[in-house]
């Protein structure tokens, strides 16, 4: 059932119930005000006819000559007007004017606080008992005055038949203005169903197109239709993106594990060769099937871990300690490589905002670098590691510098791509992919440069905001944005 529709029946339905209500609380007090004026009279001509009453029930009581008894009974019909009366007294009852029949049982003076309604078959009285006494001799009685209702009724039946037909007539009446409103308003509502319904995210790039119509809840309405189709747009759009990455990562991939594999394939070939390699040669086709190995086993690592730098989403990022951080990860080379000398020089509060795997496999490959091509001359590796708040105060600066050949300008932005790496190098051409993908989704920059101090040696700088400017991801992530070089 449409929803004009649903109004049309609820205001139909709803509309006459209001005016029944209505009809009662004014037929309520059209009773009320019909009897207050005709109760006020009636006090009226009792207050006027108590006297006379008073004085007729004496007469009766002292046993006075008929004469007297009728003359004042004259007395009270005359001072009675419209209404009429009856005394019952000790001897009898005296009665005149329109009032209900003998039969009907009349309410008591005792125990009465108003004019009261008397139904007699057709037609209704309305009745003040008020008691009456004397005291010379001591007698006492009860006075009735009698006012017909039967006017009041019909007017209150009037009324009432009036609010009905009011209420039957306005049912179809404020239904059909119901339905014909209801259809007005609901006409931006249908069209924005329309538009809404005429669009397919998978064939089409058009998209809701809504002009604001003033009435707050469609245009919320078509205002969240747009978030979502933008939503779905930027996902369409993260999805293909990512699964072009993943064609064109896994067949770099492909290409760079087939020449280990190739290797390996070779050395087991001659393992199991006739004739057998002899003790030596047998030692050192080992090693290098160890050696492939363990080259096999960090490109699996690096490729889980760029996945996953790939997949990270805004609400993994925390404050992070980086000096902390980067304190572990320098007891952790230090142990690992106990031959390298490494200075640190990390300045305490240097909090940024970041997700702390993807920023701490930065600082690994980073140090890990410099540990394996930052060796001088007499082949120890010396490192330099500097934290220290950046020279703009919403961002931290950390430099890793080392005694090695350096990185030659016109190569410097290529060692961040995919599995760029020397000819003698033993890691999998991905650590610094890392570096240079997680820097970017932390909203920083990465910088390479000759040593400051003009010796020989590679300088890398590292700025990354801090927490009070919270970055967005980036768009795009294609394994990862050119990093910012320097000469």
């Amino acid at each position: 059932m449409r929803l004009s529709t649903r109004i049309a029946l609820a205001v139909g339905v709803l509309v006459p119930l209001l005016v029944l209500a209505s009809g009662w609380i004014m037929v309520r007090l059209v009773s009320g005000d019909v009897h207050a004026q005709g109760d006020a009279h009636l006090r009226q001509r009792a207050a006027a006819v108590l006297p006379q009453a008073r004085n007729l029930l004496r007469a009766m009581a002292n046993d006075r000559p008929t004469s007297v008894e009728q003359a004042r009974e004259r007395r009270l019909f005359t001072a009675a007007l419209d209404v009429g009366i009856r005394v019952a007294g000790p001897t009898g009852t005296v009665s005149g004017g329109p009032q209900p029949s003998a039969a009907v049982v009349l309410p008591p003076a005792a125990g009465t606080s108003g004019p009261v309604t008397v139904p007699d078959g057709k037609r209704s009285w309305r009745v003040l008992a008020e008691p009456v006494s004397v005291t010379r001799p001591a007698a006492g009685g009860t006075l009735w005055v009698f006012a017909s209702d039967t006017a009041g009724q019909a007017q209150i039946g009037q009324v009432r038949r009036r609010i009905l037909t009011v209420a039957v007539l306005t049912a179809p009446v404020a239904g059909l203005a119901a339905w014909a409103a209801a259809t007005r308003f609901a006409r931006p509502l249908l069209a924005l169903q329309r538009r809404a319904g005429g669009i397919d995210p998978r064939a089409s790039a058009t998209r809701l197109d809504h002009t604001p119509t003033r009435i707050p809840e469609i245009d919320d309405l078509a205002h969240t239709l747009q978030t979502v189709l933008a939503r779905y747009d930027e996902q369409a759009a993260r999805t293909a993106e990512a699964l072009a990455t993943a064609r064109s990562f896994s067949a770099a991939a492909s290409h760079e594990l087939r020449t280990p594999l190739m290797s390996m394939r070779i050395n087991l070939d001659v393992l199991d060769g006739t004739p057998e390699p002899g003790p030596g040669e047998r030692a050192e086709i080992v090693a290098d099937l160890r050696t492939e190995h363990e080259r096999l086993l960090g490109l699996l690592v690096m490729l889980r871990t760029l996945a996953q730098g790939d997949l990270v989403e805004a609400d993994a990022f925390t404050p992070v300690d980086l000096a902390d951080l980067v304190e572990a990860a320098v007891t952790d080379l230090r142990r690992d490589r106990p031959d390298a000398r490494i200075a640190l020089d990390g300045a305490p509060g240097c909090v940024v905002h970041a997700w702390p795997p993807g920023l701490r496999s930065a600082v690994d490959n980073l140090l890990v670098n410099a540990a394996v091509h930052g060796a001088g001359p007499d082949g120890t590796a010396r490192i330099e590691v500097v934290l220290r708040p950046g020279t703009d105060p919403s961002s931290v600066c950390l430099t890793v510098a080392d005694h090695g050949p350096g990185i030659p300008a016109a190569a410097r932005g290529a060692i961040f791509q995919r599995f760029r790496r020397g000819p003698d190098s033993p890691g999998s051409g991905l650590g610094l992919t890392l570096v240079a993908q997680q820097i970017a989704l932390h909203g920083g920059t990465v910088t390479v440069t000759d040593r400051p101090d003009g010796t020989p040696g590679a300088h890398v700088a590292v700025h990354l905001p801090r927490p009070a400017a919270p970055h967005a991801l980036p768009a795009r992530r294609a394994w990862l944005p050119a990093p910012t070089t320097a000469p």
